[in-house]
């Protein structure tokens, strides 16, 4: 597969990514509070949908993680807010399944192993681990979400998931810099600003709440 393909679906999947931030933002600055809209987990699985292709297309170890690890985060949002169910069962099925596949697929077709993976020649240990770091921190926000969304049986997006974002996504610059990948600085420099200025409202409305 051509490199403008690969790049081009990356590409797809931070306009996507980002695409929601935007429209939640928003709305946020628009009801002065953190809005969570269903549209929100809808572009995020898609997009995350988008990025995992592109992690495997491109033997990204740290990619794959950070999108495995959010994939159902963003399904359980879908079913707190009552929209999963509205789905078609065969869409459902798909979209759970597909990472299974995927997996199964690269190992018994002999595209990857776990060496593979740990020891791609165009990232060094060093870097490879930072990008894990970087992801593991910036999923954990989802984490963090998933958790206090259980608790209130809300889908909400507290203020500590856009600090956790801010860190996260700081990680993942760096990554990006040294990994000379343009998806990933490209997405995550446009998100920061929105993950800062949630912070603020979210703020705010404690101050305004308190």
């Amino acid at each position: 597969m051509s490199d403008w393909l690969i790049y081009g679906i990356g590409f797809l999947a931070q306009a996507l990514f980002s695409g929601r931030l935007i429209l939640q933002w928003i709305l946020s600055e628009k009801n002065k509070r953190i809005i969570t809209p269903s549209l929100f987990w809808k572009l995020s699985l898609l997009a995350s949908f988008l990025l995992f292709v592109y992690g495997y297309l491109r033997d990204d170890f740290a990619i794959m993680l950070g999108q495995s690890l959010t994939y159902f985060i963003y399904i359980r949002n879908l079913q707190l807010q009552g929209e999963w169910q509205k789905s078609p069962i065969i869409f459902r099925l798909f979209l759970l399944i597909f990472p299974v596949i995927i997996v199964i697929y690269g190992y018994n077709n002999g595209a990857y192993d776990v060496y593979e993976l740990f020891n791609n020649v165009d990232i060094p240990s060093w870097l490879l681990w930072l990008g894990v770091v970087a992801q593991v921190v910036f999923t954990f926000r989802f984490i963090y979400q998933w958790i206090y969304s259980e608790k209130t049986k809300t889908s909400q997006l507290p203020i500590g998931f856009w600090r956790l974002s801010v860190l996260g996504a700081s990680l993942i610059l760096t990554y990006a810099i040294f990994r000379r990948d343009p998806v990933l600085f490209v997405g995550h420099a446009a998100g920061m600003v929105i993950y800062i200025r949630n912070i603020f409202i979210g703020k705010k409305e404690d101050n305004e709440g308190a």
